[in-house]
């Protein structure tokens, strides 16, 4: 006799999930409302304290996902944290409960906006004209929405449609994005050369080998304690008590031979100075 197999329970559909989902929510919103009234209504220190770390804790999670979408754009993300968090604990002290569509649907433009304006003032590492920071700030929101539109990338066109600019105009503005983490002067090139080996040097290298030509030959008119006084001092680091030691002088005396032999060198080494 086969054996009936046991009764299988029905997973729960995806709109009872959903549905929950909301439920939790909107009991979430509630609660989160009731503390808000709390918090607005007390006026005794202590309770107000407690309140508002409860309704901060509440709240904390929002601020941190604010700050993590705007992550990766040459800015700390604990920065960005600091800045979401500061933002939304200034929300929940202007916040008037009843005025409006609730907490949430007013801190979210207000953490937004205190993120945007970080970046404007602290985000880039060269700061392009204001015109240009606020036309990236529009390609960008056009981007993402064009994005979830069209289920691809904008190109410079569709962009420059959206917003009634140029193409030049969006190219210039997409280009700026490297002004907020520009390129490590370490960063490898395909042939194997590092991206600063290719800048120009500022150094006079000219004017080094000069110098080096006229420093060896006024090396040559010194008295063999005075090359053994520099030799001393300068390649072995050796202190005016030992150079004294070494040359049989005393340190005061070390200290007037070295003095009256650099003001030498160096009245013989200036430029336009006698050969």
């Amino acid at each position: 006799m086969t054996t009936p197999a046991p009764p299988v329970t029905p997973l729960p559909c995806a709109r009872a999930t959903r549905d929950v989902g909301r439920e939790d929510v909107r009991r979430s919103d509630e609660h989160l409302e009731h503390l808000l009234e709390q918090l607005y209504r007390s006026s005794v220190p202590a309770t107000r304290a407690a309140l508002l770390a409860d309704v901060v804790t509440a709240t904390l999670p929002l601020a941190d996902s604010l700050a993590a979408r705007y992550a990766g754009r040459g800015i700390e993300a604990d920065d960005l944290v600091q800045v979401a968090r500061t933002a939304l604990v200034a929300a929940v002290h202007r916040y008037r409960p009843g005025a409006g569509r609730g907490f949430v649907a007013y801190a979210v433009p207000s953490v937004r906006g205190e993120l945007k304006r970080h970046f404007r003032d602290a985000g880039w590492a060269v700061r392009p004209p204001r015109a240009v920071q606020e036309l990236r700030a529009e390609v960008v929101a056009a981007e993402e929405e064009l994005r979830h539109r069209t289920g691809h990338e904008a190109t410079g066109a569709e962009l420059a449609a959206a917003l009634g600019r140029t193409v030049e105009e969006v190219r210039g503005a997409r280009a700026t994005a490297s002004a907020f983490t520009p390129d490590s002067l370490d960063a490898l090139l395909p042939g194997g050369s590092a991206v600063g080996d290719h800048l120009a040097s500022t150094r006079d290298e000219a004017g080094e080998i000069v110098l080096r030509a006229a420093l060896h030959a006024e090396m040559g008119r010194l008295s063999p304690r005075e090359r053994v006084i520099l030799r001393l001092r300068f390649v072995e680091e050796r202190t005016q008590s030992e150079i004294g030691e070494v040359i049989g002088v005393s340190q005061m005396q070390v200290s007037r031979l070295l003095g009256q032999l650099l003001t030498r060198l160096r009245e013989r080494l200036e430029p336009g100075a006698a050969a």
